[in-house]
């Protein structure tokens, strides 16, 4: 699909790795509707975008029905990029109830509703376009990950699957699977240090892997450096044999992570 004038529906997008998003799309000529929890920062974005046209949506996700208002809020569009995510890394039996609740509802519930109601109206037109933002932890399993790893694998999974159904249709489907990135994301955010050796990607890489998902309707882009990969394909063939040789490395780095992000539920 080319994104030259169409409008792109961005969830998320006031977090590093939206604005990466929306930059790179709003550079290939694409009219963004950019989504978040916080106004002041979607008018900033929306003003510091190239191009015109662009508009804002507040919008919290986690709430009952968020989801198909914010559909109806955005009109007609030609692309769904389901960014928007809470981190939700800790044991399992440190969230209350609304916190896993919450996890679920934005990181998985949300973007499938939307595309729930989207699919009419792609197929009728029999163009369109979803990209569904996931995780190397949605290939992989690590220590204190199991919620944020549980909605990755199933968002991706959803995805992929998706694709099949609504390929005879002309409907495209993607999914972008970042790894660890430097000063953006969910890791970046946490402020734990990063992992030895295993290297990082950036926001822009991110940003650039949405525009190839979409303009070559790629099943699945995954953003890391090619030792990330390898050691995710490792663990994601033998995850008991990773877990046993990382184990004392990788409850360490989670530990610090689900520290850093436990304000953020």
């Amino acid at each position: 699909m080319e994104l030259m004038g169409k409008t792109v529906l961005l969830t998320g997008a006031t977090g590093g790795l939206g604005r990466a998003i929306a930059t790179a799309l709003a550079g290939r000529g694409a009219h963004l509707i950019v989504s978040s929890r916080k106004p002041q920062e979607l008018d900033e974005l929306a003003a510091a975008l190239a191009g015109d046209g662009h508009r804002t949506i507040v919008s919290d996700l986690a709430e009952p029905d968020a989801a198909p208002r914010l559909l109806t809020a955005a009109g007609q569009i030609d692309i769904l990029v389901a960014n928007a995510a809470l981190p939700a890394s800790g044991k399992l039996d440190s969230f209350t109830a609304g916190e896993t609740a919450r996890a679920l509802r934005v990181n998985l519930e949300a973007p499938i509703q939307m595309t729930r109601e989207l699919i009419p109206r792609f197929t009728e037109r029999g163009s369109g376009h979803f990209v569904y933002i996931s995780s190397l932890s949605g290939k992989t399993a690590t220590a204190r990950a199991s919620l944020y790893a549980a909605t990755k694998f199933g968002i991706r999974g959803f995805a992929l699957c998706l694709r099949d159904d609504l390929r005879p249709a002309g409907v495209g489907v993607s999914v972008v699977s970042p790894g660890a990135i430097s000063g953006a994301g969910m890791f970046a955010d946490s402020g734990a240090d990063a992992p030895p050796l295993i290297g990082t990607g950036t926001p822009e890489q991110v940003g650039a892997a949405v525009v190839t998902a979409i303009e070559r309707n790629r099943s699945e882009v995954t953003v890391a450096p090619m030792r990330q990969k390898v050691l995710a394909r490792v663990a994601a063939n033998a995850p008991e044999v990773m877990s046993r040789l990382s184990a004392g490395i990788a409850v360490r780095f989670a530990d610090q992570v689900a520290a850093g992000q436990i304000q953020k539920r």
